[in-house]
Formats: structure tokens, sequence, C-alpha cells
């Protein structure tokens, strides 16, 4: 890897709630060490509003997060990365394009907060669920010797993150 921070890719379906939120908490807690972009393989065109009020409520920037596709990181000239994770079983299915950088990928899949039926609560709870758990595997994640570990052990890691 590069003398650069490590780019990693956040992908889901829609790009509006889980690797949105992803993207916003390591670009703020990954101290410079790491990149955080999110995309969709389906990406809804909007971020969810709950994904952005709860950003907001816990200090975290929101400008410039926006639903974006995937092919704009398999583009021609696209930044190589570093790291793929889903964070939903959906996109973890799909034939993904091919990535830039040969990146190391593993699964991090959670249930889909903007799929919660119910009151306003509810659902606030569902984005604070997902955003804890995310929360917890990115400390993890940031904790991580990258540099000392080799290719299967670093892979091996960043998938027993995704079941924690």
């Amino acid at each position: 890897m590069a003398d650069r921070p490590y780019r990693v890719l956040f992908l889901c379906t829609g790009n509006s709630a889980r690797s949105i939120l992803a993207e916003a908490v390591l670009n703020a807690r990954g101290g410079g060490r790491f990149e955080a972009l999110s995309a969709g393989s389906h990406p809804n065109g909007r971020v969810n509003p709950y994904a952005l009020a709860l950003l907001a409520q816990e200090g975290l920037p929101t400008e410039g997060l926006r639903s974006k596709s995937w092919d704009e990181f398999a583009a021609p000239g696209a930044p190589p990365l570093d790291f793929v994770f889903t964070v939903c079983d959906n996109a973890a299915g799909e034939v993904c394009p091919i990535w830039h950088g040969a990146p190391v990928t593993a699964h991090w899949g959670l249930p889909d907060p903007a799929a919660v039926q119910g009151s306003e609560a509810e659902k606030a709870q569902a984005f604070r669920d997902t955003y804890s758990a995310l929360a917890r595997r990115i400390s993890l994640l940031t904790s991580l010797p990258i540099p000392e570990l080799d290719q299967p052990a670093l892979t091996r890691r960043l998938r027993e993150i995704g079941e924690a």
C-alpha cells in the first residue's frame, strides 16, 4: 500500500444509509490514515434524511455526502482502492466491478435501517443501532497494525471484524 491514506470504499445497494454512515464515521475517526468513500450498485440518488440527522447529532460533517454509483470507482482514471467493504447483503451478492488497486475485500453486512417500518422513534433507533455497529467495526479497523499483516492475515482480520 502506498504512502497515502488507505482508500476505503463502503458499498451498499442504494448508497443512502449504511454506506454513507460508514463513510462519514471513518473519515471523521480515521486520524488521517484513511480516506473513506461510499457507493451503491443501484444508488437511489439521495442520502437518507435519518442518516444526515444522526450524523449531525454526532457532530460529524455531512458536507459532500451524496448517493452515487459504484461505476465512479471502477471507471478509467478512478483512484486505486485499498479496501472494499460491502455493508448490505444485496451488494455482497452482486458481481462487483473490477476495482483499481486490487483491494482487500470483506463483508460487513448489517440490516437496512431505512427499511424499518414503525414510528419516527423506531426508525431513528434503527439508524442509531446501525451507526453504533459501524462505529465499533471502524474502531477495530483503525486499530489494526495494517503494515504488519500479510494479505491472508489482513483479510481474515477484516472478515472477523464484519462478524463483530
